[in-house]
């Protein structure tokens, strides 16, 4: 594995269980017990009941593109050697909705709505990041 020069998020006591479910090759996200909202990024308590009863649950993985963008020029410095890259908001089965990179695949062919399924791309030995790919090969 070559050094990561990229930005890499940053850990804390609350995003440690998500991040270490990401290098076991799961992708997590909170359910309070109490209400039944589902909840993305970690959170201390619930954003609709304001309970502090939140349990990680383990995600299928699949979902849409809800949105997208390609970059094709002008990315940051750090994300040149990359171009093109996309980023998308993918709303995952389970309810809640993330930001990640869409990989594996033509970008001429993404649409919203477009199924997707997560991987897991270990970029330093400490952190693994979700991404997604098209679930039906592109090409």
């Amino acid at each position: 594995m070559g050094e990561y020069k990229k930005p890499l998020p940053l850990i804390t006591k609350l995003s440690r269980v998500f991040y270490d479910g990401c290098k076991e090759n799961k992708l997590l996200f909170q359910k309070c017990e109490d209400c039944n909202e589902i909840i993305f990024f970690p959170k201390e308590l619930c954003p609709k009941c304001m309970g502090h009863n939140l349990a990680w649950k383990e995600s299928k993985g699949k979902g849409k593109i809800y949105t997208f963008t390609v970059t094709y020029d002008f990315a940051p410095p750090e994300f040149m050697e990359d171009v093109p890259y996309a980023l998308a908001i993918i709303n995952l089965d389970e309810g809640f909705s993330m930001m990640s990179n869409i990989v594996e695949c033509d970008f001429d062919k993404l649409t919203c709505e477009m199924p997707v399924e997560v991987v897991f791309d270990p970029v330093t030995v400490e952190i693994t990041l979700p991404r997604f790919r098209p679930v039906e090969p592109q090409g």
